[in-house]
């Protein structure tokens, strides 16, 4: 398979697990979720749709670099990548589509482990690779946060 058209399905995938994220996200925003308590520090709404988008694109830049590598590992860190994918993709399903904090964060932290996962086992590829994966990181132990605040609150 050419890198071009690994390069496209590597930005691709991202961007379709967050468009089905929000299928379930949005009418839940302008509903279920606006009852909810939610904590000082969660922020405006507007702001979770540019920073997933830029967050996936980062994502998809390093599945690439880690699928055009030669190196022996390779397969083993693209399903590692992919099953993190996964649960990134039925995490809005779980907290907005069946109304559930507390299931959100029955996936939300094996999440977190995997992605740190991702970035450690990234570095023996790409060191930049790994690099790319930490904004994701960072935002999804916010995320982890703030999914376990509104769980207590409500």
């Amino acid at each position: 398979m050419p890198n071009w058209l690994k390069l496209v399905i590597s930005l691709a995938l991202p961007q379709l697990a967050g468009g089905l994220g929000a299928y379930f996200t949005i009418p839940a925003v302008q509903g279920w979720y606006t009852t909810l308590n939610k904590p000082s520090f969660n922020p405006p709404n507007w702001i979770f749709g540019p920073m997933w988008t830029f967050l996936y694109v980062l994502m998809g830049i390093a599945c690439y670099l880690i699928w055009k590598s030669e190196h022996p590992e390779k397969r083993k860190l693209l399903n590692l990548y992919f099953f993190q994918l996964a649960l990134n993709a039925i995490w809005s399903p779980a907290f907005f589509g069946a109304e559930s904090p507390l299931i959100g964060l029955f996936i939300i932290l094996p999440l977190w482990l995997l992605i740190l996962t991702c970035v450690i086992q990234f570095k023996k590829v790409s060191k930049i690779a790994s690099g790319l994966m930490v904004p994701y990181l960072a935002w999804v132990t916010f995320a982890s946060i703030l999914n376990f605040s509104i769980w207590w609150l409500n």
